[in-house]
């Protein structure tokens, strides 16, 4: 059984892509730009906010920094109402608590953003450390903010397993040499996390359980 689980936010905990989508075009439209498809915003989701924007504004990038200050002002007062827990995770993080595991975040997501989405959706967990994108640690796949919460957690690399929906969680794990699940109920296709270097799957939450538990 592990003893640790690093999990990604976006696509991985919560299905944030709904208000993401909403936040993004409206702050496209404010300066005329053209509007994102669903499925367009949810390639570009990943590679934190910044990134986002500049692939949201393409050509445009003279806009880039004033869109990401709208942006980000936006998201972080969003009511996050389109926002919704996976099938099953509940349950499962309720399980993995009562069965004395540590949790915790990492994502590229702004602190301020993080912490707001946390309390209304997954404060009740009791996640051990929350860690978003501050001027602390830089973006993921630098492992540097997974080493500091493995360090933080006193747990050995061995003991933890990392839960991401994206390349980029793959790449996080590896650097920081820890295992890592990849979530297929998130945003990226198994061919794309393959293709990533995934070799671990999960289908949901109660799939991961053997992968913690076990």
């Amino acid at each position: 059984m592990k003893k640790a689980v690093i999990f990604d936010l976006d696509g991985t905990l919560l299905d944030t892509l709904p208000d993401i989508h909403i936040v993004l075009n409206s702050c496209l439209a404010e300066f005329s730009l053209p509007l994102l498809s669903y499925e367009t915003t949810k390639r570009f989701v990943g590679n934190g906010a910044k990134k986002l924007v500049e692939r949201a504004v393409g050509e445009r990038a003279e806009l880039s920094e004033k869109v990401y200050e709208l942006y980000f002002e936006r998201f972080s007062n969003c009511d996050n109402s389109h926002t919704k827990l996976f099938p099953y995770e509940g349950e499962m993080l309720k399980k993995f608590k009562e069965a004395g595991l540590s949790l915790a975040i990492i994502t590229n997501k702004p602190q301020r953003a993080t912490d707001k989405v946390y309390a209304e959706y997954l404060g009740d967990f009791g996640f051990n450390i929350v860690l978003g994108h501050t001027e602390h640690y830089p973006l993921k796949p630098n492992p540097a903010s997974t080493e500091a919460i493995i360090s933080k957690l006193n747990v050995k690399k061995g003991d933890c397993v990392f839960v991401g929906d994206g390349e980029t969680d793959i790449l996080t794990a590896r650097a920081a040499g820890i295992k890592c699940v990849s979530a297929l109920w998130g945003y990226r296709t198994r061919e794309e996390l393959t293709a990533a270097g995934a070799t671990d799957f999960a289908e949901n939450f109660r799939a991961l359980e053997r992968y913690v538990l076990e």
